[in-house]
């Protein structure tokens, strides 16, 4: 019995691993074929996201212990909590510094130039 439990584990993990993996690689290519800096921004931060989170979960499954497996939870929802963000504050001050959009895109909703607040 526990050899099938073992198996079924070995199995999900695999599958997850696997997807984790095809996410991955969906980043790699989007930061290599998209045509601008904030599209390449966006396929860095979601699909390289969520196939980093994947791959921890899948690590933290595999070791069998409780203990590792809260920390890779922990890890994956840190990820998912910080990466959208951090693109966010990244895209942003890039568009700040005179970055422009492809003439692919249709709008853009930032102004041109932010005044500076003051406090």
């Amino acid at each position: 019995m526990e050899a099938q439990a073992n198996a079924a584990i070995t199995l999900v993990v695999a599958l997850i691993v696997l997807v984790g993996a095809l996410f991955s690689l969906l980043a790699a290519l989007g930061i290599v074929r998209f045509p601008d800096l904030y599209t390449r921004m966006h396929a860095a931060s979601k699909a390289g996201t969520i196939g980093s989170g994947l791959l921890l979960l899948a690590a933290g499954l595999h070791s069998l212990d409780g203990a590792i497996l809260v920390r890779a939870l922990a890890g994956f929802v840190f990820f998912i909590l910080t990466a959208p963000i951090s693109a966010h504050l990244l895209a942003k001050a890039a568009h700040q510094a005179g970055y422009r959009l492809t003439k692919l895109s249709v709008i853009d909703q930032l102004p041109q130039k932010e005044e500076p607040r003051r406090l």
